[in-house]
C-alpha cells in the first residue's frame, strides 16, 4: 500500500549535530521510497480556492500554523505498522512531525 508522508518542522527550531540524517533514513528505506523531495518556502506557496464561478488566489499557505510542511516522501509499505514505522525513523519525526497518509486504493 502506497503512503503519504507530509514532513512537518517549525523552522524556527534550530536541528542540533549528532542526529541521523537524511541520507541514512533513505539508506534504511530503498526500496520502499518511491518519491520524496524538499518543498520550497511557504512564502512561495499560492492557495486556490473557487466559489461558485470566481478563482480566489492568495499568497502563502492555507492555513497558519506553527508547523509547515517543508517536504514529502511517497512510501510503499505492507501496512500502516510498517509505514509508522518508516516515518518514526525519518530524521524530521526528532524535532517536528510526519504526517501519514494513506493513497486511496484504485
Amino acid at each position: 500500500m502506497k503512503y503519504m508522508l507530509l514532513i512537518c518542522a517549525d523552522p524556527s527550531l534550530e536541528v542540533t549535530g549528532g542526529e541521523p540524517t537524511i541520507e541514512q533514513w533513505l539508506e534504511e528505506v530503498e526500496g520502499r521510497r518511491l518519491d520524496g523531495s524538499q518543498l520550497r518556502s511557504r512564502r512561495d506557496a499560492t492557495t486556490v480556492r473557487t466559489r461558485g464561478d470566481e478563482v480566489l488566489l492568495s499568497d502563502g499557505p492555507f492555513a497558519e500554523t506553527k508547523e509547515h510542511i517543508v517536504g514529502y516522501d511517497v512510501v510503499e509499505c505492507a501496512d500502516l505498522d510498517e509505514a509508522i514505522l518508516v516515518a518514526s525513523r525519518h530524521p524530521v519525526a526528532r524535532y517536528g512531525a510526519v504526517e501519514i497518509r494513506p493513497f486511496w486504493d484504485e
